[in-house]
């Protein structure tokens, strides 16, 4: 999946809300190359009062859709204490025409107790392995989209960008640097308009891949990759809006062209699921017609 990895590592965080505060964010992405529409996908978050939920799906488009040919979901669960994440469950699937990528990973207190992978983690000598320390004091990808602003000071400021996080996808173990760059403004086809806080993005691989790689050492040369945070509202939590940089055949980017926020009540359960519904895995006979997350 091409742009599967470079989104990933362009998505950066911390943890989901305080408690009290509950809302849902809907939102709907595209996903664009060198200015050309290449896939899309939706994202839903919910956070409660002691817990917090988010499932993505996405699909390529026309054609990266002729080329790729596949459909990707990725979602997680988990609960907080004084509004930071103490377990996560998290799991990821990608197919494609040629083959399919399966991530089921939990973290506890920052620590890796569970993982399963299919296919198998690959074990090339060259490749920086990862160890129990590298799997230590880690987010999971999807936990690690959320941003929650401590205190209670203005949520849109330059200290969500004053962060490094730590990054374990289940085969990747990687750092995220933030460092502010400016405020900005945005306005969706629905949902929000108003300001961003724009972070500029420095990409450092810890283990799980192999230094010789061209992608690797393009990711880590770029001092150019932003993402562009908006708030869920009435929550202290943001979450990427936009998130771009450069590739070797021109800029990616992915922005929301839907954002919409739903404050819940009280006692509203959390509503996403682990699994996901059987008709959104597609089958041998429907390889053809469903593409993976960009």
């Amino acid at each position: 999946m091409t742009l599967a990895a470079p989104v990933a590592a362009l998505c950066a965080a911390f943890a989901p809300g305080d408690a009290g505060a509950q809302a849902r964010l809907d939102a709907r992405y595209t996903a664009s190359l060198a200015g050309l529409p290449i896939g899309e996908g939706t994202w839903q978050i919910v956070i409660g009062e002691g817990d917090y939920s988010a499932t993505a799906k996405g699909s390529t488009t026309g054609l990266m859709k002729a080329f790729t040919g596949g459909y990707g979901h990725t979602i997680t669960q988990g609960t907080l204490q004084a509004g930071k994440p103490v377990l996560s469950s998290y799991t990821a699937s990608i197919q494609s025409y040629k083959k399919g990528n399966e991530v089921s990973l939990k973290v506890d207190g920052g620590a890796v107790k569970d993982l399963k992978l299919d296919p198998p983690a690959e074990t090339e000598p060259e490749r920086v392995p990862v160890t129990e320390a590298s799997k230590s004091g880690v987010l999971d990808p999807m936990t690690a989209t959320l941003v929650r602003m401590t205190g209670n000071g203005d949520v849109m400021s330059p200290e969500a960008c004053q962060r490094k996080l730590p990054v374990f996808d289940g085969r990747l173990r990687y750092d995220l640097n933030l460092a502010f760059k400016r405020m900005d403004q945005v306005k969706a086809d629905k949902g929000y308009a108003g300001p961003v806080v724009v972070c500029s993005v420095i990409f450092t691989p810890v283990a799980g891949y192999i230094p010789t790689r061209a992608a690797i050492k393009y990711l880590q040369e770029q001092r150019n990759i932003e993402i562009w945070l908006a708030p869920i509202g009435g929550t202290r939590v943001l979450v990427p809006f936009r998130i771009e940089g450069p590739t070797p055949v021109g800029r990616a980017a992915l922005e929301a062209d839907e954002f919409v926020v739903t404050a819940l009540p009280p006692k509203e359960p959390i509503k996403a699921s682990i699994k996901p519904k059987e008709k959104d895995k597609p089958t041998k006979a429907a390889a053809s017609e469903t593409k993976p997350t960009p």
